[in-house]
């Protein structure tokens, strides 16, 4: 494989996470100049053609500092009620930063049962691909308004992470106040060695990064770990890297060294891959005719519904389904991007009729070849 450099320098799709112990000073209030020179980083990144999906914490941590509060609540309705305060104070700051570069940012506010869902799943996904592909911003958080105990991410590392497989990214950058993963806590041993690279899945780094982060945060060097290993199932490579390190994010895109690059044991493109086969479950059977057969299995192509000639089963967008040969032999299996009903409306037909059948255009494939798995 190639040298951690060339690694870094070629990923062209970032999600960055920012904590709140560094957006809030921490906990001293909204770091305005430390959040500017994050934007301008981002956006300066954006223009040499990385795209960038933000992570932020800090509406909890601003909603205190806004009421006073020196110690984050424990009831959960005020937790709820400082993230609401805070929100406003947080995207509008970004929204001033990133216009004074010329991007529009934009908010996303996600719960987990927004990710568990596969509709929303998918909702959330073709939402954040279309305003990347629009030039924007994204900036996410976790809707701590609404969120339940049940429901919580509890932390913006692991959202940070399933952020990641969501829009398929090449790199999770996890902003911190430590240099990175350390052997044991630096704070405590003078002799601790920085990890600069490893692998992801490496179970000595969990007890490596010990237990709980600050007064402010809710995370630690324990969640970033886990985030990472949950990024590198959706082959993701996570850098944690001091956030307090000037210009940072440039800085990393050049390819210097800095913090600690946990890399996934596969490509994305594989293990979405293996995530397809490994489904036991099926929704549903799509016969396929001897055009479509051929051009799935020999040239690797997307699956039409012009090569569908019989649908069996009832599946929703986004679910598992079979492919079979014209003789019932197994094929493949492949997330699909029309739900039965509507698959079945347009199965024979051309992609160019697709719109004028169901009044709208999901994608002009049944199964993009990147969600197909020859069996």
């Amino acid at each position: 494989m190639q040298n951690r450099s060339e690694y870094i320098t070629k990923t062209r799709r970032w999600i960055v996470k920012i904590g709140s112990a560094l957006l809030t000073g921490d906990g001293a209030g909204l770091d305005r100049n430390a959040l500017a020179q994050w934007a301008g980083q981002m956006a300066r990144l954006r223009k040499q053609g990385i795209e960038i999906v933000l992570v932020s914490s800090g509406a909890v941590a601003e909603g205190m500092s806004r009421m006073g509060w020196k110690q984050k609540p424990k009831a959960l309705f005020e937790k709820q009620a400082a993230a609401a305060i805070g929100q406003m104070s947080l995207i509008h700051a970004y929204e001033v930063c990133f216009q004074e570069h010329g991007y529009l940012a934009a908010q996303v506010l996600l719960t987990h049962d927004d990710l568990a869902d596969r509709r929303r799943y998918l909702n959330a996904r073709n939402t954040l691909r279309t305003l990347v592909a629009l030039g924007t911003i994204p900036i996410i958080n976790e809707n701590d308004t609404v969120a339940s105990a049940e429901i919580r991410f509890g932390d913006n590392d692991t959202l940070g992470a399933l952020v990641a497989g969501l829009v398929e990214a090449e790199l999770l950058i996890i902003l911190t106040d430590q240099a990175g993963l350390f052997d044991k806590d630096p704070r405590k041993f003078a002799d601790a060695v920085l990890i600069s690279e490893g692998r992801a899945m490496d179970e000595r780094y969990l007890e490596y990064a010990g237990g709980a982060g600050t007064a402010i945060g809710s995370g630690g060097m324990r969640t970033k770990v886990l985030a990472a290993k949950i990024a590198a199932r959706a082959g993701c490579a996570t850098l944690i890297a001091s956030g307090r390190e000037p210009d940072v994010l440039e800085r990393i895109a050049r390819g210097e060294n800095l913090g600690s690059l946990l890399l996934p044991d596969q490509a994305p493109l594989a293990a979405r891959k293996q995530w397809i086969a490994s489904q036991i479950q099926s929704g549903g059977v799509l016969w396929l005719d001897a055009g479509a057969t051929n051009a799935i299995v020999t040239t690797g192509r997307s699956l039409l519904p012009v090569g569908v000639k019989k649908i069996d089963g009832e599946f929703e967008q986004g679910e598992i389904v079979t492919c079979v040969s014209p003789d019932g032999k197994l094929l493949a299996k492949g997330l699909v991007n029309y739900a039965s009903d509507e698959a079945r409306q347009i199965l024979g037909q051309p992609s160019s009729a697709i719109e004028s059948i169901l009044g709208y255009v999901e994608a002009p494939e049944l199964i993009h070849r990147d969600n197909l798995v020859i069996l």
